[in-house]
């Protein structure tokens, strides 16, 4: 048998080689310049400890969001000093993308409590990505409360200033605040309880120790079923779903009394337009999803909806002219 010679490689020969050879490799991932921080795990910082309301909403939006990023989101607990420590935190933070924080609406008062003590700017240290839900607060009583409406509140309070009290988890809360804003809009002087912590306050209203608390309704709705403590006013525009039968605030009289909790999720100022518009279509993903937008509803909230930079900003005005008039402070 002859060997035949070889047959030169040709230029032509040479490219249809190497596109047969190209067709038979594999696909390779996109590359990591495409994920973010090179797709290493992002930290979603919560400013409260675990098992509160922001720690809630951090592990529901935290697994959706890493589905939506193909990245690990992995929630860190960081409380502290009305969420200034964890918000500081991610103020410092590279601006990467790979830290993020998850606050309260304490983030819009935290500003005018603290005055310019707080270790960042709050209107230039932070990239809004969204807000994620809106809760309103619940004027709960004492089941034995004489008060069977908000009219019977004013009444009371009128004939006797400072003769009605209400609790709070402490000085500068947004229960604090809630109470604040009904003093103000309704023109009536009641007495604050500032108790260490919301539960200790929901407690001594549920025994008859306080007779008023200005309740977040995801925290309360269970009280509030059982007949431990009773609903006379919502604080938001129209009535919650998971209490249909309890009026808004201006349908018991007391017009333009809205007090909303809530939670937005922001990174450090500087981050890339692309990063920034990728983190954000997350949330709104993660928010967008069946299983979390109906947890949300039955805990009594609804899904934030507008501009989360206006709206932070309108709540910051809101509060630091409440906390200035009001004379409110963290002591």
């Amino acid at each position: 048998m002859t060997n035949r010679p070889a047959t030169p490689l040709t230029r032509r020969r040479f490219i249809h080689a190497g596109a047969a050879a190209s067709l038979a490799l594999p696909t390779l991932p996109a590359p990591a310049a495409a994920d973010i921080a090179g797709g290493k795990p992002i930290s979603l910082v919560v400013s409260y400890p675990a098992g509160g309301g922001a720690d809630l909403m951090a592990r529901l939006i935290a697994p959706k969001m890493a589905e939506a990023l193909g990245q690990p989101v992995v929630v860190e607990n960081k409380p502290g000093a009305s969420g200034t420590i964890a918000a500081g935190q991610v103020a410092r933070a590279t601006p990467d993308g790979s830290m993020m924080l998850l606050d309260a609406s304490t983030f819009a008062v935290n500003p005018a409590l603290f005055g310019g003590k707080l270790p960042y700017e709050t209107a230039s240290a932070f990239t809004p990505l969204g807000v994620l839900a809106l809760f309103p607060n619940v004027l709960v009583c004492t089941p034995s409360f004489e008060a069977r409406s908000v009219a019977d509140v004013l009444r009371l309070a009128r004939a006797k200033p400072k003769s009605l009290a209400y609790a709070s988890s402490g000085n500068g809360s947004a229960q604090h605040l809630a109470g604040a804003l009904f003093e103000q809009l309704a023109k009536v002087e009641l007495t604050h309880v500032p108790y260490r912590g919301g539960g200790p306050a929901l407690n001594d209203v549920m025994g008859g120790q306080v007779p008023l608390f200005f309740a977040n309704v995801a925290s309360s709705l269970g009280h509030i079923q059982s007949g431990r403590i009773r609903p006379l006013a919502v604080t938001a525009r129209l009535r919650t779903r998971a209490l249909p039968d309890v009026p808004t605030m201006t349908e018991a009289g007391v017009k333009g009394h809205e007090v909303l909790e809530w939670n937005p999720v922001l990174g450090p100022a500087g981050l890339s337009a692309a990063v920034r518009d990728k983190l954000a279509a997350a949330v709104r993903k993660a928010m967008d999803d069946p299983e979390v937008l109906g947890r949300v509803r039955a805990l009594g909230g609804d899904v934030f909806s507008g501009n989360a930079a206006e709206f932070l900003k309108s709540q910051q005005a809101l509060w630091t002219q409440v906390v200035k008039e009001r004379g409110i402070s963290r002591d």
